[in-house]
């Protein structure tokens, strides 16, 4: 039994049935007159039933016709509803994406912007993995990673979601009223530093400087280490040495006097953040609207 012709046939039966006309219900199928009356004959052939009476003015359904139009036209109907469903649910946010990024560009730029996006998108999830290393996202299944300009892959899409990024230099008051502020960054390796563990750099990060086009990597010491931001920053605030931090997470405790800053002009601004992903990932529209959100927009 062909199932797909006796599907189609009764498609072509339940336009004609409904709408009384060979002509009509062609131009609905998209299909000849004549095509569609060779369709209904056949099926009643094969039915062994008539299910249209035809005459020069109209088409109407027998006793057995009706019939099967009650039983195959609300059946069609529900079909057909589903189908739209499923195209809207296709073209509907929904769903998990899942990005990986430090913890700078995770609390500075993904947080504020997933905040202002998810309640107006109930039906998507955000997943923010907070990883230093230079994760292979395709390996990982992520969607998207966070990392400076200069650090994507050719090979990747790139979108800016943040302006250039400055660091700084900071102490407490308490911490500066026992030793003297740095003129130079070699001065840094007679101050007690923060130090910041990275796996990437396989071990103590060096704090990066440039003036006049001179670039120095400083490789400090100190009694501590973290990994995390936002504990250098609270050692720095209570007074237990130098931290080498984003601009933006000390000005509000220098502007408080809390920190000082020390060779602001050793810090220049870099490229900013860029949200990466492969150039071959389909564009889901969950994905599509958390990069319009994030793309950074001068």
């Amino acid at each position: 039994m062909n199932t797909s012709r006796n599907v189609n046939d009764l498609v072509a039966f339940v336009a004609v049935a409904r709408e009384r006309s060979f002509t009509k219900a062609a131009a609905q199928l998209g299909v000849s007159q004549s095509a569609l009356s060779h369709t209904i004959s056949a099926l009643e052939q094969r039915l062994g039933l008539r299910l249209l009476t035809r005459t020069t003015r109209s088409v109407s359904s027998t006793e057995a016709g009706e019939r099967l139009l009650q039983i195959a036209g609300p059946r069609f109907d529900d079909i057909k509803a589903e189908l739209a469903a499923l195209s809207e649910l296709r073209s509907k946010p929904a769903g998990t994406v899942r990005i990986t990024a430090g913890e700078h560009a995770a609390n500075a730029i993904l947080a504020p912007a997933v905040a202002k996006l998810l309640p107006r998108y109930p039906d998507i999830k955000v997943e923010i993995i907070v990883d230093y290393g230079l994760t292979d996202i395709v390996a990982e299944r992520y969607d998207a990673g966070v990392r400076f300009g200069e650090q994507i892959a050719k090979d990747m899409i790139a979108v800016r979601i943040s302006p250039d990024v400055r660091m700084a230099v900071v102490g407490s008051p308490a911490y500066f009223s026992q030793r003297k502020r740095p003129q130079t960054p070699q001065d840094l390796t007679a101050h007690n530093c923060i130090n910041l563990r990275l796996p990437t750099y396989g071990g103590l990060y060096a704090w990066e400087f440039e003036k006049g086009g001179r670039e120095l990597k400083v490789r400090v010491d100190g009694q501590l280490i973290f990994n995390t931001l936002s504990m250098r920053l609270q050692a720095a605030l209570g007074g237990q040495g130098l931290a080498y931090l984003p601009e933006d997470q000390v000005l509000p405790h220098i502007s408080e006097k809390r920190l000082i800053r020390v060779l602001a002009d050793w810090c220049p601004p870099f490229t900013g953040y860029h949200l990466y992903y492969p150039s071959r990932r389909q564009t889901a529209p969950a994905f599509a609207l958390l990069v319009d959100a994030l793309r950074f927009r001068v």
